[in-house]
């Protein structure tokens, strides 16, 4: 028994010596073929039932010193590990702050939501509330209630996304400014933004885009007073050089009708490129709001007047920040969207 526990002693203590059980992992390994269950040393232990009585004794004492000088030079070997990979590891994460930091850069408002809250601001500052109604919505609201029956033309204007029903996403915000009108009497001045929807996509169309309609309904209310207001919309969004021009148009819901243009800002009116040569560039629709739909909301039209004016989010943000492609606005590009950061 001297012999055996001898030589296993000697074993382990040329296995610490040469080097071995470099980490954590491979020491454990190597306990567990000593002092595991079915290590050198247990077998060692089971084989005491072969040794003659006299001498069991003394071979009962050899093997629990074997064991006890095992379990502390493991422990030894432990500890020193632990230091070694501690001290490893505290020289991998150390910290020079003598380092300058590393820069994170943060996200951007996306150019369209910009130009919202521009709006917002210009013209909650002229007296507007701001009203935000459904996207799926009654064909009454988006359509009947602003002059535009089943069988009317202008629908083909407005290629629609029905989810059943009379039911559909909303092609215009307008359907918005019929449902303060039935809940709200006059003086109303309302403001409407959110998505809309159409069957419609090339570089200067989507699918889903954002429109932002205008509502003045009181007594007396005449063109000049819809030009005041888009004048002063074009001087605070764009330059204070910025001037609006009326051109006749047709829109079911108003009568007259208009389509508005904005002095070139890239050429100034002179003509370019941008504006096609003639000085002005084309951003929304306006009128004075037909008297059918006043009628639709119980609205006396010889009492009241009022105009609309609807802006296309996306046409605005093409022009102040010189977008020639609206399929930008929605690819989520980083490399475009981190031109509009602070």
């Amino acid at each position: 028994m001297k012999e055996k526990t001898q030589a296993i002693k000697t074993e382990l203590e040329q296995r610490f010596a040469a080097g071995g059980c470099a980490t954590s992992k491979e020491l454990a390994e190597l306990k567990m073929q000593y002092l595991g269950k079915g290590g050198k040393i247990s077998e060692l232990s089971k084989g005491m039932r072969e040794v003659p009585a006299e001498q069991r004794p003394e071979a009962g004492r050899l093997l629990s010193e074997l064991r006890a000088w095992a379990e502390e030079a493991f422990a030894a070997r432990e500890a020193e590990l632990k230091r070694a990979e501690l001290a490893a590891k505290v020289a991998s994460e150390r910290i020079d702050v003598t380092m300058p930091a590393k820069y994170f850069r943060g996200g951007s408002v996306h150019p369209v939501t910009l130009v919202r809250r521009e709006l917002e601001e210009i013209f909650s500052g002229m007296g507007f509330h701001i009203y935000e109604g459904p996207e799926i919505e009654r064909d009454y609201y988006n359509f009947q209630a602003l002059n535009i029956p089943a069988d009317h033309p202008a629908r083909d204007m407005q290629d629609t996304f029905f989810v059943g029903g009379e039911f559909l996403l909303r092609s215009q915000t307008s359907s918005g400014q019929i449902r303060v009108m039935e809940k709200q009497k006059p003086p109303i001045k309302v403001l409407s933004p959110g998505r809309v929807y159409r069957s419609d996509s090339d570089a200067t169309h989507s699918p889903m885009f954002h429109q932002m309609e205008g509502l003045v309904v009181d007594k007396g209310i005449t063109l000049c007073d819809l030009k005041g207001i888009l004048d002063e919309f074009a001087r605070r969004m764009f330059t204070a050089e910025t001037k609006t021009r009326f051109r006749p148009s047709y829109f079911p819901f108003t009568e007259p009708s208009v389509e508005v243009d904005l002095s070139c800002k890239n050429c100034g009116g002179k003509g370019c490129r941008i504006c096609k040569g003639t000085g002005w560039i084309e951003v929304l629709g306006a009128g004075i709001v037909n008297r059918r739909v006043l009628e639709n909301c119980g609205i006396d039209p010889d009492v009241y007047t009022g105009f609309a004016f609807g802006i296309g989010l996306e046409r605005i943000a093409m022009i102040k920040y010189g977008i020639g492609d609206i399929r930008l606005l929605f690819e989520n590009d980083v490399r475009f969207l981190r031109q509009f950061g602070d």
